[in-house]
């Protein structure tokens, strides 16, 4: 694993950065292909006008749940890291939330269908965030606890896993979960053979992918604990899935009423 590709002169190409563009890249061009193939294909134009805002509101929301939720304690004794993106620490959780929000206000000033829209960018979602994990693995950030033994990975010296652990093999957490995520793209695309209330994807995604994080994160050595030795993306994952499930039973209700209405 390298931080840095090559250098130009005294700049960085960064492996996390191009890694975290070809993934979103990948998570657009997924998204405009389920659009034609969903045979709704005056989304595609959409999706284009969109992709810039959730870059940017996505980017924002990362950095701000990382800094704030995830890691206070490092970042209020080291401020200037806030704005410091560039050597890692963008949580997805707080990605797919900024994107989110800045999603739902753009379909509904357009007066769109934000459960349409959100089915249809599920599946490039969750791959894109499968990329998106070889980018913490390459900076070696998003890192696991000691496995106490030979196995696990040895990240090389300059990276914050190994000033953290120093020494000692750590467990593939941002390796497995890249791994769960390309499960849950097959489950989601498999899903998406046959017709479902609108908004079910989406959800499904978010219950998936959320409870997978909440396990893994049980191995991860670079959050700090809480009430039930917690970190807080254990927490914001299964604030998630409960939020997701209540709506999950919402939309599956709404659907039979529609059905009941048209008999």
């Amino acid at each position: 694993m390298h931080q840095y590709w090559f250098f130009i002169g005294d700049f960085p190409i960064r492996a996390y950065g191009t890694i975290f563009a070809l993934a979103f890249i990948i998570g657009v061009g997924l998204t405009l292909y389920f659009a034609k193939a969903d045979g709704r294909p005056e989304l595609i134009d959409t999706f284009m006008d969109l992709a810039p805002i959730l870059l940017l509101s996505g980017i924002l929301g990362a950095r701000f749940w990382q800094v704030f939720f995830f890691d206070w304690g490092y970042y209020s004794k080291y401020p200037s890291e806030i704005i410091a993106i560039w050597h890692g620490g963008l949580s997805i959780q707080g990605g797919v939330a900024g994107a989110l929000l800045a999603g739902a206000i753009y379909v509904w000033r357009k007066k769109l269908s934000f459960w349409e829209l959100a089915d249809i960018a599920a599946p490039g979602l969750i791959l894109a965030q499968s990329v998106g994990r070889n980018a913490n693995l390459m900076n070696g950030d998003a890192f696991g606890g000691p496995t106490g033994g030979d196995f696990g990975i040895l990240y090389p010296i300059g990276t914050i896993a190994r000033n953290t652990f120093g020494d000692q093999p750590l467990w593939p957490a941002e390796v497995w979960e890249g791994q769960v995520d390309v499960i849950i793209f097959a489950l989601l695309v498999i899903l998406k053979l046959r017709k479902w209330p609108s908004g079910m994807i989406f959800l499904l995604y978010m219950v998936l992918y959320n409870l997978s994080r909440f396990f893994l994160e049980s191995l991860r050595g670079d959050s700090p604990r809480f009430l039930f030795n917690w970190t807080a993306a254990q927490w914001s994952s299964m604030a998630a899935v409960f939020i997701a499930l209540l709506l999950l039973a919402w939309r599956i209700w709404k659907d039979k009423k529609l059905e009941v209405t048209k008999d």
